[in-house]
């Protein structure tokens, strides 16, 4: 994956991940990227799509953590960047016991 700058993630770290300080949060850029892609506003999410670029996105969304979308944005995402037909989005990560 392209790294993105971390400058420009930590004004997304400061609103999206409150469970730690923006530069740890930098440190994991996409968790970050994921958190605005699952819940981020309207104008929040078309600039990191402007920032990261679609290739990116697909990447983290490939790469997804089980819990880091609902199944709306899940749903969006998959639409959104052209990875899957209507009706046909792939199913969202899940909990596996060995």
């Amino acid at each position: 994956m392209t790294p993105l700058n971390p400058t420009a993630l930590t004004r997304f770290a400061r609103t999206y991940i409150w469970w730690t300080t923006p530069d740890v949060a930098i440190t994991m850029p996409e968790r970050v990227v994921a958190q605005v892609m699952n819940i981020g506003d309207y104008d929040d999410v078309q600039a990191l799509a402007t920032l990261a670029g679609d290739d990116y996105l697909r990447t983290v969304l490939a790469h997804a953590e089980i819990g880091q979308f609902t199944p709306r944005s899940w749903a969006y995402w998959h639409y959104r960047l052209g990875l899957a037909a209507p009706g046909h989005v792939p199913a969202m990560p899940i909990r596996t016991f060995a």
